[in-house]
């Protein structure tokens, strides 16, 4: 049987002849040992045909059909015009070797070329890849490097702009910015405590809460102009009007020592600073949760939005955190313990970053290295549905979660949890339900619209039926008015020549 080959390269479809070869007597070994070498390999690989692509944007859209396994009208055309037609009823006496499986499926369905997709066939076309400069000769030196390139730059490009709500690397980058934001933030509160101390000093032990503080200090300004009148402003900041009494009250009678104007000017340009990056902080937060709903809403659903983006970040991005083993991302963010540990030969660590979660604050001492095992593997799980799953929901990581409180249930009472198969089958059949319910109002909808045509049709053919009647009936009026017009003309001509025959007779 005869096999031809395709071949896609950066500047077009090539089809290849290769001649007398058995590939059942064949060493896959000898095949790699020959390919190196040009005049053995030209003589059994013949170029048959070349179609260049007319730019740069149809090589794109070229190599993204052959990625996704669908041929293009273009390459259809070149198999159809250089290939033997293939006659229904009979075996062909060739076949097309290629790289893509999946391509050569759809080839298959639609022209019904037979196709081959095996490592003789993958060592074949790595000879022609290797030696294609010398198949083309009119290529010239450099045009290959360019083409693949260009190719290689906007394939790439391509890729990454694929799906602009799943790039994990902006979860990287937030997290990070609010772990440093939170640092700063609280090492400046401790600067504004510190600066406006020297003034009013009592307020410290008042007001607790960095955040509160500096919106305090920014609104009191000079503590001797502080009098009754302020207690509804600082009751709307505190939340508590008995709170506001007392900054009044110690405000009357603090130790605290007075400060210049540009002094306090300056205490309060920084106290609000910082609310602005607390204010910051906040809208940060929030677009993080909102991006962790689109790349990883089972294991945010299962773990929390902070911890889950942790776990990405630490992880580098949410595919290489699919690919980690639940045992590693049991530790991950624990490295420097465990490697500790495992040079003085002592207990490894039990958790790294998922100890952050509520669920191990919750377990009992003795069982807190249980269910860090078992949330990892809830973890692992999660992730990978997340990075590999084509629609966003968080049935998953819902379910994965009401797992995990049935195991501490059952550590605690003794109460025995589900299975994760019966699990699993619970959510596919919740979410078929739902695809279900989604698909019912439509077709209820067409339904309706289905009637209502018929409906409408039969009413346009009742009314259509009612003017036609109007019509017919308009139509043997007339006639019958025309009929008694010409009865009676007959008649009154009937009349007049009786009349004169009277008149002429009576004459006589």
């Amino acid at each position: 049987m005869a096999l031809s080959l395709l071949f896609e390269h950066a500047s077009g479809f090539a089809l290849l002849e290769a001649h007398g070869i058995d590939e059942i007597g064949q060493n896959i070994e000898a095949v790699r040992s020959s390919i190196t070498d040009l005049s053995r390999f030209g003589r059994v690989v013949k170029l048959t045909a070349f179609h260049p692509f007319e730019s740069a944007l149809d090589a794109l859209n070229q190599i993204n059909a052959v990625s996704e396994g669908v041929m293009t009208d273009e390459l259809r055309s070149v198999l159809e015009l250089n290939l033997p037609k293939v006659k229904e009823g009979k075996k062909p006496k060739f076949s097309l070797g290629l790289a893509e499986p999946k391509l050569g499926s759809h080839i298959f369905e639609v022209t019904k070329i037979p196709c081959q997709s095996n490592e003789f066939v993958l060592e074949l076309l790595r000879g022609v890849r290797q030696h294609f400069d010398r198949f083309i000769k009119d290529l010239k030196p450099g045009d290959i490097e360019k083409s693949q390139l260009g190719l290689a730059h906007s394939y790439s490009r391509a890729k990454v702009k694929f799906n602009v709500n799943r790039v994990d690397n902006m979860v990287i980058q937030a997290i990070f910015l609010i772990d440093t934001l939170d640092k700063d933030i609280n090492s400046f509160a401790m600067r504004v405590r510190e600066w406006y101390s020297w003034h009013f000093p009592e307020l410290v032990k008042i007001v607790n809460d960095n955040y509160m503080y500096a919106r305090v200090s920014k609104m009191i300004e000079d503590k001797s102009k502080l009098t009754d009148d302020h207690i509804p402003m600082l009751t709307e900041v505190l939340g508590d009007e008995d709170k506001a009494k007392e900054v009044v009250e110690a405000g009357k009678a603090s130790m605290g020592q007075d400060l210049s104007p540009i002094d306090l000017i300056n205490v309060q340009t920084f106290a609000q600073k910082v609310m602005d990056l607390a204010d910051y902080r906040k809208k940060l937060y929030d677009y993080l949760v909102a991006k962790m709903g689109d790349i990883a809403p089972n294991l945010a659903a299962l773990i929390g939005d902070m911890v889950a983006a942790r776990l990405i970040s630490h992880a580098g991005s949410l595919t290489n955190l699919a690919k980690c083993p639940s045992s590693t991302l049991q530790i991950l963010g624990a490295e420097k313990a465990l490697f500790r540990a495992l040079k003085t030969r002592g207990n490894t660590p039990k958790y790294g970053l998922i100890f952050h979660s509520s669920f191990i604050g919750r377990a009992s001492a003795k069982n807190k290295g249980r269910i860090a095992r078992f949330l990892a593997n809830k973890c692992s799980m999660a992730s990978r549905i997340d990075c590999f799953a084509d629609n966003a929901t968080t049935a998953y990581g819902e379910k994965l979660k009401e797992q995990v409180e049935e195991r501490l249930d059952f550590y605690d009472k003794g109460v025995a949890p589900r299975k994760n198969v019966d699990v699993m089958k619970e959510v596919l059949e919740s979410l078929q339900n739902k695809d279900e319910e989604m698909k019912e109002p439509v077709d209820a909808s067409a339904k309706k619209s289905k009637k209502k045509k018929a409906k409408s049709g039969d009413e346009e053919d009742e009314v259509m039926g009612e003017e036609n009647g109007d019509v017919k009936s308009e139509k043997k009026s007339k006639k019958k008015e025309k009929r008694k017009v010409e009865e009676t003309e007959k008649s009154e001509k009937k009349s007049k020549k009786k009349s004169k025959k009277s008149k002429s007779e009576d004459s006589e």
